[in-house]
């Protein structure tokens, strides 16, 4: 399997993910199977596959990656901006976006700096459902990487824990595509974790730990590891025992804020790594944030699996189809650039 193909495939099961999930959101389980039973829904819906605002911000954040000259703070930074406040612009932007992400790239637009537009006590999942993308870049080091995936969630999020679990959605879909076993990633996330628990990445993040509460910036990203540790343990003991019959929420979260969506979106694929399809369709059937928590999974999945996880009869259906292969052809030629 080319890594090619598991780039395309994990942007594809990002959005398929979305736009399975999308019309379960804020329901629950007994209302999503009583309406389409038995066992909720079973492929998207419509002629056309339409997605929310998670995959119109990854797309977005992969632009981003493609449209700066080189992957560095000063080069990459704008571009985000520039891509987010396009996004903010679009008439299409109209799927029900985070208020987070609405506030701060209206701030962006309006011309403020993005260290006086970022929300900073936001940890909603909106930072690491977009950040996919980064991690499916080829050649790049844990540190750039890290810089890259904790930048763009800091355009709007600015609570440590959505800078945490950005950065370790981002380098759990990086070593998916590089080959790592499902069954080592809960450990590896951990070890990862601890590594980088008091890191503090000055160059992309600048001033942002300086708010009320925060001693010293190894202090103030401390806060958001320790959160992600503690979700990554409610993932190690979800899979100790794992069913897929059960809701994922119970054990690893309702994934509206960050270490939950990437708890429960990594706990729901390894329950089904093999079968991918069974993955996202769980993944839809939950009491949370279904489209972001589907979302994931998806990503996760198309990673491992590459292009033998999503029937053609559905990329072929999937709204922005057209740029989710443009982008996986151009985020896999960066490493050669």
């Amino acid at each position: 399997m080319t890594a090619q193909a598991k780039i395309a495939a994990s942007l594809y099961g990002l959005a398929l993910g979305d736009a399975l999930g999308a019309p379960t959101e804020f329901m629950t389980v007994a209302e999503i199977v009583d309406r389409w039973p038995p066992s909720g829904p079973q492929e998207p819906m419509g002629d056309v596959f339409r997605v929310t605002d998670d995959t119109q911000m990854a797309i977005a954040v992969a632009d981003a990656l493609l449209a700066a000259p080189k992957l560095t703070p000063d080069a990459l930074t704008p571009a985000l901006v520039e891509t987010f406040v396009r996004w903010f612009n679009d008439p299409e932007n109209n799927r029900a976006p985070g208020n987070t992400c609405l506030q701060a790239c209206e701030r962006l637009h309006r011309g403020q700096g993005w260290l006086d537009a970022v929300v900073p006590g936001s940890k909603g999942c909106g930072a690491n459902m977009r950040t996919t993308p980064v991690g499916l870049v080829p050649g790049l080091d844990d540190a750039t990487r890290a810089g890259i995936a904790q930048l763009q969630a800091a355009l709007t999020h600015g609570h440590p824990t959505a800078l945490a679990a950005s950065d370790l959605t981002t380098q759990v879909c990086g070593w998916l595509v590089d080959g790592e076993s499902p069954e080592q990633l809960v450990a590896r996330s951990r070890a990862y974790a601890m590594s980088q628990r008091e890191v503090y990445h000055h160059d992309w993040l600048k001033t942002l730990w300086e708010r009320p509460g925060a001693t010293t910036p190894e202090h103030f990203i401390a806060r958001g590891w320790d959160e992600v540790l503690s979700a990554l343990e409610r993932v190690e003991d979800a899979v100790s025992s794992p069913t897929i019959d059960q809701d994922p929420c119970f054990a690893t979260g309702d994934g509206w804020v960050a270490e939950e969506s990437f708890a429960t979106g990594l706990h729901v694929f390894l329950l089904a790594p093999e079968r991918p399809l069974a993955a996202i369709r769980r993944a839809a059937v939950t009491r949370g944030d279904s489209d972001s928590i589907a979302s994931l999974t998806g990503a996760f999945s198309g990673a491992y699996l590459g292009e033998d996880a999503w029937p053609d009869v559905w990329v072929q259906r999937l709204e922005y189809r057209s740029d989710l292969s443009r982008l996986a052809v151009g985020l896999g030629g960066i490493g050669e650039a």
